[in-house]
């Protein structure tokens, strides 16, 4: 769904810190903190994970999948694939 990294990614880009998401998710600081601190795609309770999603996305992140195409048309930051 997310990873850390995109989270992270997110953040800069609103240029808003970790206390900032946690008040527009509507979740604790903590939480923030553990989803950022995981590894590759962040676990967590699915409500959760919805409620950054959607704060980002109300924030203007359109947050772009594996093989996504982005429809939003702003400019924006893809992380390329590694190469073979």
């Amino acid at each position: 769904m997310i990873t850390a990294a995109q989270m992270r990614a997110a953040r800069a880009l609103l240029g808003i810190d970790q206390r900032q998401l946690a008040e527009m998710a509507g979740i604790s600081l903590p939480t923030i903190q553990r989803m950022e601190a995981s590894e590759g795609t962040v676990r967590g309770v699915v409500d959760t994970l919805t409620k950054v999603v959607a704060a980002l996305d109300q924030a203007g992140v359109e947050l772009i999948g594996d093989n996504a195409v982005s429809h939003g048309g702003g400019r924006g930051v893809r992380l390329k694939s590694p190469p073979d």
